[in-house]
Parts: structure tokens; C-alpha cells; sequence
């Protein structure tokens, strides 16, 4: 990047051996309490203001906050670094005032945001104002001609209007309350090299821009916009392309992700990220989004009170939802459909998911929903349609799932052994292959008043419910389920004469799996 004036200027050293610069000590700063992981900045090295082309390790480092106007701070800031307590006395004399900080001192300082002085910054001279501006316009050919130079004039609070045009710049640290809103879809370009955005300030709002190429990593998780450790944060109607991660959240809270497009078209696993990633973050909602090609469309791990409504996650190479540790969590309104492995739900509590559509989900290792190790999930008028297998139920604890439909599926139900007090009510069973599997004979599960096309019992008192019971588990599921290539004879008079005698005389399959009251008709 441009250094205007190197007297002020810093630069990181990755563990990688990249050279990171910087054109003012606050930026930094700022770049630096913005890092997950703060050990892979390597060396911090800042520029000794009293001696020209001299960088001194921050750790042997005295800065300098000028508390007035005068040091041409490219930040507007006055900060400023020297090597020795002579240069400090010096510099304080000369410059008529100031306070001394410590390096840490430094990160609170830019971290708070409280710096008062607010001077000229390093962007062209026709842009520049002895006061911060509340909108700063940018465009190709304009004064301002990258969102870095316009985040360094804007005030707290203000816009940035962002032009057509392609914008290729180092990754964009925002450290100010700041609306960055596009009009006519510019595109920010990470050149396949790295991360575009990184948000490290509360109160931040993305709107209209479209960004392409993030970078592909394996030692960090680079993403199209990374919001850290920030929150009342809105990522709202931007399009996202080609990005190794799309929307990453760590530490955060309070966000909005509303209506944007992310669509990636790396056909690996090993080299893709995930579309919306959250990670340690709470009282998040993710709403009318549209995912497609990424590793997972939606990813939480840590997460406490999201809401995710109405969102489409197709085409994914692995899972459409994936969350694991994440509790107190609603999912409604969602489709998805034809990814790779479905849905995942793993060690997670209090889950409730209503209203969304799991279809097409389809492979051996597939399921529209697959519950590993959760309590307290509740399923309410979700469709199950068109998968290997609608739901699979593994250490599912409490489970309640009513007035959902399991549609033309492979197998509507597995339950597990370790799945323990689930309940199934008024759910409709149609067009399955199988209706319901399991691996036990002593399965503690209840269905009651669900509705199944596989009945063939009789009504007569026209009450609406079927008067014997119905035993969802057939012998023939049971012998698929422990060799599958029996599946050839699924169709088999063979078959069928085996099912009609266990209903007749059950013996190998659960007694207890049984719908004592049977839906005559469909359950609405």
C-alpha cells in the first residue's frame, strides 16, 4: 500500500514471514485487536518518528498521543512512536503537549475509539477537510478512490457511499461505527489472495455491495466479511462470489445477516469454507438469505440464541444446517434441499425447528435431519420429502415431532437405540419406502394419532382413528437395515409374504413401536 508519510507507519511481520504495512500506528493497532488469534501476527514493528527509515519492535517502543493539531498524523490521531526517554522529552517540548502511553494503552485506545484529535487524512488532497466528514463518496475516478482512504475521513457514525466500479485493495479494517452502502453493485475484489473485510467496531452496517475472490487458506479462515468480537452489526443485501468463507461472526452478538446471495463454485470440500459461519456468538438472526456451493451453508458452533428464518440453502457440498454446543436456538420457515450429507444438529439443547422443508437430500451417508446427541428438540410442521433418510434420531433426548410430513423417502424415521422419551403425534406417513427403522427391540419411543398410507386396518365407528394398532417396523426394514444388499428383494413375493406374517405374529420386531391410535385420515 501507499505509505504518505513513513515517520508514522507500522508494519506486522506474519509467522508466515508476509509483511503486512501500515500508514499509521492506530490502523495497526486496529488491525491487531482485530485478530482471532493475535500469536500469528509474528513481529510488531513501528516506525521511529525521530529517525528516518528506523522500525523499532513495539514491546521497546514509547508512543506518543499529541492532544492537539500539528504531528500530520495520516489517521488524524497524533500517535506517534520513538525508541528512548530523551526522544519522548524532546518530542513532548517541541510539539506543546501530549501523553506518553504504553503499547497496550495503545490497542485499549483504538479499541475504546476515543481518540479526540481528528486531522487531515492521507487521501488525495481534493478530498481533504480540516474536519471528518458524516458522508464520504467513493468511486474509481473521484477524490476518494478506496474504502480504506474513505474509512479514514469519515466520522463515527457516518456513510460511505460506495460507486460502481472494481475495487481491489488490502483487506478493509473497520474500526468506527460506520454505514458502507453500495449503489449500482460495486464489486470488491480479494484477488483469490485474501481475506476483503474485516469488521472490529459496534454499530456497522454493510449494504449493496457485491464482493468476489476471497483468498483460500488452511492456517485461517479468510471470508468475503469477518465481523470480530463486535456487535448491533447488519451485513444486509450484499452478494457474495467465490468466497472461501462468506459471512464469519466470532464473538459477537446482536447482529442482523438479512437477504444476501452467496454462491461459490469450488467443487471441493478440502478447499471450501462455509457460507454463513458462526462461532461463540449469541442473539444473532439470519434471515432470507440464499446459499449455495459452500462446504456447509450455515455453520454455528457456540452459538445462544440465533434465529434462522426463511433462509435457502441449497446445493451445499456437505450440510445444508450444521450446528454443534449451540442452545436455545429456532430454525423456521428454512428450505433445504439437495445437499450433500442435509442437515446436522450435534450436543446441542433446547432446539426448535418449525415450518421448514428438508428434500432431495440423497446418498448413503445423507438424511434431511440428523439428530446426534441433542435434548429437548421440538419439530413442528416440518416436510421430510424425497430423502435417503428423513430424520435419524441418535441420543435424541425428549424429542417431540408433531404435524410434520415424512414424504417419499427411503426411510422416514431411524431411531437409534440411545434415543430416549421421544414422542411422535399427528405426523403424516406417506409414499416411504420404510416408515421407521430402529437397532432395538425395547425402543422407548410413543407414536400416537399419526396418520400412515401403510395401514390397512379399519375405522368402525368412524371416530377417525383406526381401530387395531399399527406396527410402523417391518420385518423386511429390519432385514435391510442389518444387510443391505437385501434392498434387491424389496419387492419380492418373498418379502411381502415375510411382512404380513410379522404383522400377524410379531417377533422380531419392537413391541413397543406401535401407533395405538391411528390417523383414518391426513393430519392437518
Amino acid at each position: 500500500m501507499r505509505i504518505d508519510d513513513p515517520r508514522f507507519g507500522g508494519e506486522i511481520i506474519t509467522t508466515h514471514g508476509k509483511a503486512l504495512q501500515f500508514d499509521a500506528i492506530e490502523c495497526l493497532a486496529s488491525y491487531y485487536n482485530a485478530l482471532p488469534e493475535p500469536t500469528t501476527a509474528g513481529s510488531l514493528l513501528v516506525a521511529d518518528f525521530e529517525h528516518s527509515g528506523v522500525l523499532i519492535a513495539v514491546d521497546h517502543a514509547r508512543f506518543i498521543q499529541k492532544t492537539g493539531p500539528g504531528t500530520g498524523s495520516p489517521m488524524g490521531r497524533g500517535m506517534l512512536a520513538v525508541s528512548s526517554r530523551a526522544d519522548v522529552a524532546q518530542l513532548l517540548q517541541r510539539l506543546g503537549g501530549g501523553k506518553e502511553l504504553s503499547w497496550s494503552e495503545v490497542l485499549a485506545s483504538v479499541k475504546r475509539g476515543t481518540t479526540a484529535d481528528k486531522e487531515t487524512s492521507s487521501v488525495p488532497a481534493a478530498s481533504r477537510s480540516s474536519d471528518r466528514q458524516d458522508v464520504i463518496n467513493v468511486s474509481p475516478t473521484g477524490p476518494v478512490r478506496t474504502i480504506g482512504d474513505a474509512l479514514r475521513v469519515v466520522d463515527r457514525g457516518g456513510t460511505i457511499v460506495v460507486h460502481p466500479g472494481t475495487y481491489r485493495e488490502p483487506t478493509i479494517i473497520v474500526a468506527i461505527p460506520v454505514t458502507i452502502t453500495g449503489e449500482g453493485w460495486p464489486v470488491l475484489d480479494g484477488e483469490h489472495q485474501r481475506q476483503i473485510m474485516t469488521i472490529a467496531a459496534d454499530s456497522v452496517t454493510l449494504r449493496g455491495l457485491q464482493f468476489r475472490n476471497v483468498g483460500v487458506a488452511f492456517t485461517e479462515d479468510l471470508a468475503a466479511i469477518k465481523v470480530l468480537r463486535s456487535s448491533a452489526c447488519t451485513i444486509s443485501g450484499n452478494k457474495i462470489d467465490d468466497a472461501f468463507f462468506g459471512i464469519y461472526l466470532q464473538q459477537s452478538s446482536g447482529c442482523l445477516i438479512d437477504h444476501n446471495i452467496l454462491r461459490s463454485t469450488n467443487p471441493r470440500d478440502a478447499t471450501s469454507g462455509n457460507g454463513i459461519h458462526l462461532w461463540n456468538s449469541r442473539d444473532v438472526t439470519i434471515v432470507g438469505n440464499s446459499i449455495t456451493g459452500h462446504r456447509d451453508g450455515i455453520y454455528f458452533e457456540f452459538v445462544r440464541q440465533a434465529h434462522v428464518r426463511e433462509n435457502l440453502s441449497v446445493g451445499n457440498l456437505r450440510y445444508g444446517l450444521h450446528f454443534m454446543y449451540s442452545d436455545s436456538c429456532d430454525y423456521a420457515s428454512n428450505d433445504f434441499r439437495r445437499n450433500g450429507a442435509g442437515v446436522a444438529v450435534m450436543y446441542s439443547h433446547f432446539v426448535r425447528m418449525t415450518g421448514n422443508r428438508f428434500e432431495d437430500n440423497s446418498g448413503a451417508a445423507a438424511y434431511g435431519l440428523l439428530l446426534k446427541e441433542i435434548a429437548d428438540a421440538h419439530l413442528e410442521r416440518n416436510v421430510f420429502s424425497h430423502n435417503a433418510t428423513g430424520l435419524f434420531a441418535d441420543g435424541a433426548t425428549r424429542l417431540v415431532a408433531d404435524h410434520n410430513d415424512f414424504l417419499n423417502n427411503g426411510w422416514a424415521v431411524k431411531l437409534q437405540a440411545s434415543t430416549e422419551d421421544a414422542t411422535f403425534s399427528a405426523n403424516n406417513f406417506a409414499g416411504n419406502t420404510f416408515d421407521l427403522a430402529t437397532n432395538s427391540l425395547t425402543n422407548s419411543a410413543i407414536f400416537k394419532g399419526n396418520y400412515w398410507s401403510a395401514y390397512e386396518g379399519y375405522d368402525i365407528n368412524h371416530d377417525g382413528v383406526g381401530d387395531v394398532a399399527f406396527r410402523p417396523v417391518r420385518l423386511s426394514s429390519v432385514i435391510v437395515a442389518k444387510n443391505e444388499p437385501a434392498l434387491i428383494l424389496l419387492r419380492s413375493i418373498f418379502m411381502t409374504l415375510m411382512d404380513a406374517a410379522e404383522r400377524v405374529l410379531p417377533s422380531l420386531t419392537p413391541d413397543g413401536l406401535a401407533d395405538s391410535v391411528p390417523a383414518m385420515r391426513w393430519v392437518k
